[in-house]
Order: C-alpha cells, then sequence, then structure tokens
C-alpha cells in the first residue's frame, strides 16, 4: 500500500487527473537524452513541469521537464520525461514531490532509466543494462530529515526481483541483450576520477551515474516497486583514450533509444496483461 503524500503531491495529482483521468499503473523516468520514448504515448496529454506543484524545472540539457499521461501497450502510464539531479540544487530528496504526486495517482511500478558510464569492458557504450541492486558512494540519502520511522527503509530487493525477471524476459522475446549488474551512484556534476572508476569496480559496481538512486529510496519509501534500465553511454575514466563527456552521454544514449523504447513498450505491454 502506498504512503499518503502531502497537499503538494494531492494538488498536482488534481491537475493530472482533471487533464487526463484514468487508473495510472506504471510511472517511467526518462534519464538524458532518452527523452524520445514520450512520443511514443498513445491518447497522450503533456504537462510541464511547471505547472505542476513542486514538480522540479528541468535543468540539464537532454531532460525535456514534463510529464506525459497517456497509455503504452494499453497500460495507463505517467511519463517523466526529464529528472532532477542532486547536483543542481544540493538536494537529494528533489524528486520526492513528483514521486509523491505519482503515489498519489494509483502508481504502484516505477520504472527508472538513465545513462551511465560503464567500469567493465565487456559492456561497451550502447548496451543497455537492468540494475539489480546499487552502492550508494555519495552518502547522501533523500530521507535525511524525514521525521517519522518510516525512514527506516529496507532496501533489501529494491530493485523488485519479479520485475526484472519479466524484463528479462520481454528482452529475449525482442532479441535485446539486457545485461545485469550494480549501480553506483557518485553525486557529480563532474564526472569520476580514473581512481573513483577503480574504486567502483572493487567494491563490485558495474556501471556508475549521477541519478536514480534517490529515487529508488523515495519509491520505496512509498511502496512502489521498482524496475530500471541503464543505457551505457561511454567506459568509465581512465578505461578509454578519452574521457566522459555530457555530449557523448547525450549522442550514445539517443543512438540507443530505439533499442530500450522497444524493450519498455514491450514491457509495459506485458504488465498490461495483469490489469484485471
Amino acid at each position: 500500500m502506498n504512503t499518503p503524500v502531502d497537499d503538494t503531491a494531492a494538488r498536482a495529482a488534481d491537475i493530472v487527473r482533471a487533464r487526463r483521468p484514468d487508473q495510472y499503473r506504471a510511472a517511467i523516468v526518462l534519464g538524458s537524452g532518452l527523452g524520445g520514448f514520450s512520443e511514443s504515448v498513445e491518447d497522450a496529454v503533456r504537462i510541464p513541469y511547471g505547472e505542476l506543484p513542486g514538480f522540479p524545472a528541468a535543468g540539464v540539457s537532454g531532460h525535456a521537464g514534463a510529464l506525459v499521461c497517456g497509455r503504452v501497450g494499453g497500460l495507463p502510464v505517467l511519463v517523466l520525461a526529464g529528472r532532477a539531479h542532486f547536483y543542481e540544487h544540493g538536494d537529494a530528496a528533489v524528486m520526492r514531490p513528483a514521486l509523491e504526486a505519482v503515489a498519489a495517482l494509483g502508481v504502484d511500478t516505477l520504472i527508472l532509466t538513465n545513462a551511465a558510464g560503464s567500469v567493465r569492458q565487456k559492456m561497451p557504450p550502447g548496451s543497455l543494462m537492468a540494475i539489480a541492486d546499487h552502492i550508494n558512494v555519495s552518502g547522501l540519502n533523500p530521507l535525511i530529515g524525514e521525521p517519522s520511522d518510516r525512514r527506516f527503509v529496507n532496501m533489501v530487493d529494491a530493485y523488485d526481483p519479479a520485475l526484472r525477471a519479466r524484463l528479462a524476459a520481454c528482452a529475449a522475446r525482442l532479441g535485446v541483450h539486457l545485461h545485469l549488474g550494480v549501480y553506483a551512484w557518485f553525486s557529480g556534476p563532474s564526472f569520476e576520477t580514473p581512481a573513483e572508476i577503480r574504486m567502483a569496480q572493487a567494491l563490485g559496481a558495474d556501471t556508475v551515474g549521477m541519478s536514480t538512486v534517490p529515487e529508488v529510496i523515495l519509491a520505496r519509501f512509498l511502496g512502489l516497486r521498482v524496475a530500471a534500465i541503464s543505457t551505457i553511454t561511454n567506459l568509465g575514466a581512465g578505461m578509454a583514450p578519452h574521457g566522459p563527456s555530457h555530449g557523448e552521454t547525450k549522442e550514445v544514449a539517443g543512438a540507443a533509444a530505439g533499442q530500450l523504447s522497444a524493450l519498455l513498450a514491450g514491457f509495459l505491454a506485458d504488465l498490461a496483461g495483469d490489469v484485471p
């Protein structure tokens, strides 16, 4: 059962219901360069974040900053085209109001996407990876300051194993090679150093990135199931002749977006089969 949400989230949810009423079941957060998926939403209503109380302003190129409400594969969905990051505002909980609004609309499944750097040579740029677990290298947490005992969130199986198995099955049907691994969250905005990449490898990470982990913690706090996919856009610092760049992130993510969009569409159609 979802956790109760505050008045800001309730007002945002009311705006969505007024603009496009439906029984929303899943929400998808689109990472850097991955916003094209929102164009595939059917019967869509697009609401800029600026019109929704508590939603973050778009502050990074490659993030549109709009909520797209509609259906994919017959499933009622909310697509968050863009996210805010800790490094923009110094606030790990910057996505909390948006996710609380999603929960208030009845969503029970959150699908997170991101662009990430690989720390494994066998998982090159252009690959897709389902996240099985994460390492919070930053030490930050979006629930710092939460006064209730609900802040002590159980993070075992935070990335829902059943959803992950369905993602893998869908990828196999579509002929999409889907890696499985661990994501390490660095605060950004600077990219990691070669020494930090070696540390991430030693800790057991497979990818590094600057998002997603705060949203997973918030989602579990709100009682949402989570699945997450990384699009690999670069090799980590020291692993390639050149260092990573945001331009490369957007370019490679855009090139791989078709494969990711096909996987998301197939996965959501599969989830639609669960709806009574």
